[in-house]
């Protein structure tokens, strides 16, 4: 199981500039959001590299992005992201990144795992880009249509833990909005999966903080990985969007609490 896991390991490695959801800058997988929250009181911070691919349709080149995430209570996650964008100005002549969008973003858990059986799964709901506001003014939310809600969506999640030769998150969702250009209604669905192998050597302590992921995020199928460095303060995140478009990025955690 360790070949093939360092096999796997180093094919995403190979295909990625460099080794989270980090385009929407809240917890889910790499494009699909899941039901996992972190811990009551966790503050995320980070940003990335985003391919062109991995954009609304508005973007047709690569960018970067930033965001803030708090886990106010067990229940209740909000995010606060921006993307870097291309202003276009005087009839099609683009001025490079001096302008971003902001959106806001909000998870809400309406059912922890196991409250009822051991093998009921966690339920959240959550929106992303719930308004397409702009400027000191972010009341207006109509992201319908082709505004400037870009990253809009609305979703219900799954996740379910599994346990067996490792650690499995089964993650299920639908996600819906009524975009113009990228619209999205559809089920969603991924799996992670991370080593839990005996800590008696340096190279299975590595392999231990390692976590690969899958999906199908309703339009496209995509791969990634994720390490943590120091104790999970410090996450690298990387992804192939539709398996070939790389992407990467770095989150900071902070436990408040």
């Amino acid at each position: 199981m360790l070949r093939r896991f360092l096999i796997v390991f180093c094919f995403v490695i190979l295909c990625l500039p460099a080794s989270a959801q980090f385009t929407y800058g809240t917890t889910g997988l790499l494009h699909m959001p899941t039901a996992d929250m972190q811990r009551d009181k966790t503050f995320l911070f980070g940003g990335g590299y985003l391919n062109s691919h991995a954009m609304p349709s508005h973007w047709d080149y690569n960018t970067w992005n930033y965001y803030i995430n708090i886990t106010f209570f067990p229940w209740l996650e909000v995010a606060y992201t921006c993307n870097v964008f291309n202003e276009w100005v005087d009839r099609g002549v683009p001025v490079h990144m001096i302008n971003q969008d902001r959106s806001f973003h909000g998870r809400l858990r309406v059912w922890k795992e196991g409250w009822w059986k051991e093998w009921t799964p966690q339920i959240v709901l959550g929106v992303n880009d719930v308004t397409t506001g702009a400027g000191t003014d972010y009341t207006d939310m109509a992201v319908e249509g082709d505004g400037n809600g870009f990253f809009n969506r609305y979703y219900i999640a799954a996740t379910k833990h599994l346990t067996w030769h490792g650690e499995w998150g089964i993650h299920a969702a639908y996600v819906y909005n009524k975009r113009g250009k990228d619209k999205l209604n559809g089920p969603a669905i991924g799996v992670d999966y991370r080593f839990a192998l005996p800590e008696t050597s340096t190279l299975n302590k590595v392999v231990n903080k390692v976590k690969l992921m899958a999906e199908y995020d309703s339009k496209y199928v995509n791969v990634g990985a994720r390490y943590a460095f120091w104790k999970d303060y410090i996450n690298v995140v990387a992804e192939l969007r539709e398996c070939k478009y790389p992407s990467v990025g770095v989150y900071f955690k902070v436990h408040l609490k």
